[in-house]
């Protein structure tokens, strides 16, 4: 059976769970650090051009809101708190709409165009992971004047932190700025890189962080702008992309694994979102959608944050039938699909 022909039944399971009187296994937070793929709306708040905070972006989104998601609408941290009982968006920590009250049950540092590396984040000028760790530990300060130390302290031990980033490292770092790939192969630079996530984790757990989800890199090599610039493979996905994907992926497996057998009372999960956005690339169809070439905004060939202009009359009518929203983003639709996915395999053991 392919990976999407799977249906609701995580839901129909936790109904069931509940109804029976079953304890759902306590989740109290979703604390999210990483890049454009889990930002909210942080670099609305910042001098960067990496933002989405305009139309078309957020058109599917409650109320039309474009919010700073890199989304027609909501992303898989949104529907994965929803999952747990929790709210269904994860706000972002810069956004002033929202105060402590609201990122009590979940919030994300995130910002678009980060990477584990430094220099990543300096290429668009936006929030290094260092800064996304001093914002956690502001916040973990608020949390506990908020809920009082005792309280504060349960919500942040039984919080799931999800880390989502790496992909800017290779695309927009090592492949496209010199800096890096003048000192390091690529294997070496995928050591070097997994080397400072492994880091991070560890800080992770000296602040309290106990269940942390570790996310892979999805296919870099086909999302649309990656075919775009593939003209001597007619389109196609971009095969050492995707090899560079895969390779890091594997440290990151064996980094969670070393971790869960060093870190006393540790639960790291490596969440894989390679094998399932591959499966919906190569088989649109059988998950609902009509194009996994183009993305929905304009041509759907390069464009995205500031080139996705609202007045682009190219721009599709139905964003549910295209499994990216812009030329590197997926749509609401594909992240509604991970994030069940995610829910059945590596994020379900913190129902139980």
């Amino acid at each position: 059976m392919r990976i999407a022909a799977v249906g609701n039944w995580f839901l129909v399971l936790l109904v069931l769970c509940q109804g029976a009187g079953t304890a759902v296994a306590v989740v109290t937070s979703i604390i999210v650090f990483g890049d454009s793929s889990v930002d909210a709306g942080n670099n609305n708040a910042i001098p960067t051009i990496a933002r989405s905070n305009f139309p078309p972006y957020g058109r599917d989104f409650a109320g039309g809101k474009p919010t700073g998601r890199f989304c027609n609408g909501r992303l898989a941290t949104d529907f994965i708190s929803q999952y747990f009982g929790l709210k269904p968006i994860v706000p972002a920590y810069l956004d002033p709409e929202f105060s402590i009250a609201d990122f009590a049950t979940g919030v994300t540092f995130a910002s678009a165009a980060t990477g584990f590396d430094n220099i990543t984040a300096g290429v668009l000028a936006v929030i290094p992971l260092w800064r996304q760790l001093e914002y956690f530990m502001e916040y973990q300060q608020k949390l506990r004047r908020f809920k009082g130390a005792a309280v504060g302290e349960v919500t942040l031990r039984e919080a799931l932190y999800v880390v989502s980033l790496g992909t800017n490292d290779f695309i927009e770092n090592y492949y496209a700025m010199p800096a890096r790939s003048a000192h390091f192969t690529v294997e070496q630079y995928q050591d070097f890189v997994a080397g400072i996530a492994r880091d991070f984790l560890v800080e992770l757990y000296h602040l309290g962080a106990r269940k942390i989800d570790l996310s892979g890199l999805s296919p870099i090599g086909c999302v649309p702008i990656s075919r775009t610039g593939n003209v001597a493979g007619g389109g196609d996905c971009r095969d050492e992309y995707n090899r560079v994907a895969v390779g890091f992926n594997s440290r990151l497996q064996a980094i969670a694994a070393q971790l869960n057998a060093n870190l006393p009372g540790a639960r790291i999960v490596y969440t894989s979102v390679y094998d399932i956005i591959l499966d919906i690339v190569n088989h649109p169809e059988t998950y609902g959608f009509e194009n996994a070439r183009l993305g929905c905004c304009a041509t759907g060939l390069y464009e995205m944050g500031y080139v996705c202009k609202p007045d682009n009359i190219l721009t599709c009518p139905d964003a549910s039938k295209y499994v990216f929203w812009d030329a590197v983003h997926p749509t609401e639709k594909t992240y509604s699909i991970v994030a069940n996915y995610l829910m059945r395999t590596a994020l379900g053991q913190f129902l139980l």
